[in-house]
Order: structure tokens, then sequence, then C-alpha cells
């Protein structure tokens, strides 16, 4: 049972994952590109994909997203921030850029 409950877990993050990622695509293409660190091509399938096509994609037995931190230091510096909170945020921004593939 905890097994199911896992796999149905994963389910629901693919399918929350895929809408948001659905819905940035359609409200500021470069951005969303930017922040899925995905290239046009794969923007364009996703941005095309039916309801249907992207519940028939979460269901899978695997995350369809992974972390774009190769490297557990940048966690560490992310988590760890003692800047203001103004700061902080352009901190934590540059360190995502700095992830990129």
């Amino acid at each position: 049972m905890k097994i199911d409950s896992v796999l149905n877990e994963i389910q629901d993050i693919n399918l929350t994952y895929l809408l948001l990622a659905q819905r940035l695509l359609k409200e500021d293409y470069a951005t969303a590109m930017f922040r899925l660190k995905i290239d046009q091509a794969m923007a364009e399938v996703l941005i095309s994909l039916s309801a249907k096509q992207l519940s028939q994609m979460a269901r899978t037995n695997q995350l369809l997203f992974r972390l774009h931190f190769d490297d557990a230091d940048q966690v560490t510096k992310l988590t760890n921030n003692k800047r203001e909170q103004g700061l902080g945020q352009t901190h934590a921004a540059l360190l995502m850029a700095s992830c990129a593939n």
C-alpha cells in the first residue's frame, strides 16, 4: 500500500508540474523557458499538449522533472543565505541561474 501511495504522489507531482510548465509558457514564453531550463523545441511540445496528453504523460512511476543543482554546495549556499531578504532573492536567482545545463 505504501508503494501505491508513493506512485500516486509522483503522478500528482508530475501532473502539477506539467500544468504549471504549460501555464508559464503561455504567460511568458521566454521567461518560462529560462526558468524551466528547456529549449524551444521542448517548449513547443509542452505548450501544444492537450489535457488528456498531459494526464497520460503524468501517469508514470518516474518524476518528470529534476533538480537543476549538480552540486550540493549550491544548495547549501542557497539555504544558508544570511543576506537581507531583498538581496536574498537576488542572490538565490543568481545561484539558480548558474545551475544552467
